[in-house]
């Protein structure tokens, strides 16, 4: 069993404590780095929404370590550290992608992925773990077979992954090595399409890349952090779901299975009850001040670093109702789970249709499924930015 450091197991990450919503308060990363931490929900847009806030001075001569130990956010010329018209002009390659329009037509292929995966593991003598069976295969799948990838090898892609989002678990050196071969790959990967073409994301991102001149090694990061971004955070929040569900939340259960728009709401409540990390604040939800600015009647000093809690932020007792929220009403307000502003995650619907179908499918067609688990007897990945389940064990 993995615990924590007082040697208690750790607990499901929909019952961890949250800092409360409340004024921009002074705290610290794990760098030491001085911070101002911000909670409530109008604070947090107004610094993701700012452009008072940046991303780029982050990586200044002056700027403080964020990180201990580097991985591929840290990278002052990849897409998620850029501002202003490059950051636009970057993000421009692939946003077309990624419209919800664009998500709609992709609903038929990922619905067969999943009905795949459900079928696979029905198959199965129960108990059978769901985590190894359903919710980490599926968003690889889909974002395999979005950019043409079908024929990686699946591991490959998750030990790239588990190495480029560590967030500890992993020496300096591991990292680096990790992604080195990462990054060659998808210097052969855009090579590769730019000689053979497909239909792929690749392909477009390619052909796009290439017709406003980006910088190749700017394509390439892009790619890399799409393979990784694609499916890790979809997998940590559909893991961590499934606890919710099948621990504090099984009334929820027959509910989801009614029809795919019921399922897709209540996917939006369900994101903002259950959060992907532990309180800590991930890498791409700092800012600094480029000049002197007030939030929330709290004065930030140009040069200040700012890290937003936006799982604090979806709790506002001054916009949500307080305690758990009902999956099967409707928000109040817009969620701020996948962000706001120029920085919005780009995958933000391909996440909303991924785990709204796969939360339906689940429950129509395993409408008894149970935990052979319990909150204290989960294993859990660690040393991650966020932490999910390594593997559930259940029946139907």
């Amino acid at each position: 069993m993995t615990t924590d450091s007082t040697s208690r197991p750790l607990c499901p990450m929909h019952r961890i404590d949250l800092p409360e919503a409340g004024p921009p308060r002074p705290a610290a990363l794990a760098t030491g780095t001085p911070v101002w931490l911000v909670t409530r929900y109008a604070d947090v847009r107004q610094v993701l929404m700012d452009p008072r806030f940046d991303r780029r001075s982050l990586y200044a001569e002056d700027a403080p370590p964020l990180l201990v130990v580097p991985n591929l956010l840290d990278d002052p010329n990849g897409l998620l550290n850029m501002d202003g018209e490059a950051h636009r002009r970057l993000r421009g390659t692939v946003q077309r992608a990624f419209t919800p329009r664009a998500i709609a037509r992709w609903r038929p292929w990922v619905a067969q992925a999943v009905d795949a995966l459900l079928d696979d593991f029905t198959a199965r003598r129960p108990p059978a773990d769901i985590v190894e069976g359903f919710t980490r295969p599926l968003p690889v799948s889909v974002i395999c077979r979005l950019m043409g990838l079908d024929h990686l090898d699946r591991e490959r892609i998750r030990h790239w992954a588990d190495h480029a989002l560590s967030g500890g678990a992993h020496t300096r050196e591991e990292v680096s090595a990790a992604l080195t071969e990462f990054t060659a790959f998808g210097a052969d990967l855009v090579a590769e399409r730019r000689k053979s073409p497909g239909d792929d994301l690749v392909s477009g991102l390619v052909a796009a890349g290439d017709g406003l001149d980006i910088d190749e090694r700017q394509l390439v990061r892009l790619v890399c952090g799409l393979v990784v971004a694609g499916h890790e955070t979809t997998m940590t929040a559909l893991g961590n779901i499934v606890v919710y569900l099948l621990t504090d939340a099984q009334d929820v259960w027959s509910g989801l299975a009614a029809d795919e728009e019921t399922a897709a709401g209540a996917a939006e409540q369900l994101l903002r009850a259950v959060p992907l990390s532990e309180g800590r604040v991930l890498p791409g939800l700092i800012r600094r001040a480029v000049e002197d600015v007030e939030v929330g009647g709290v004065a930030i000093p140009a040069g200040a670093v700012v890290a937003v809690q936006t799982n604090a932020a979806v709790r506002d007792p001054d916009v949500f109702p307080p305690g758990p929220p009902d999956p099967f009403t409707p928000l109040t307000s817009p969620t701020l789970i996948f962000g706001a502003g120029p920085h919005h995650c780009l995958g933000a619907w391909l996440a909303r249709l991924e785990l709204g179908l796969a939360l339906h499918r689940l429950a129509s067609r395993l409408p008894g499924l149970h935990a052979e688990f319990t909150p204290e007897t989960i294993e859990w990945r660690e040393g991650q930015l966020t932490r999910s389940p390594r593997r559930l064990p259940v029946s139907w």
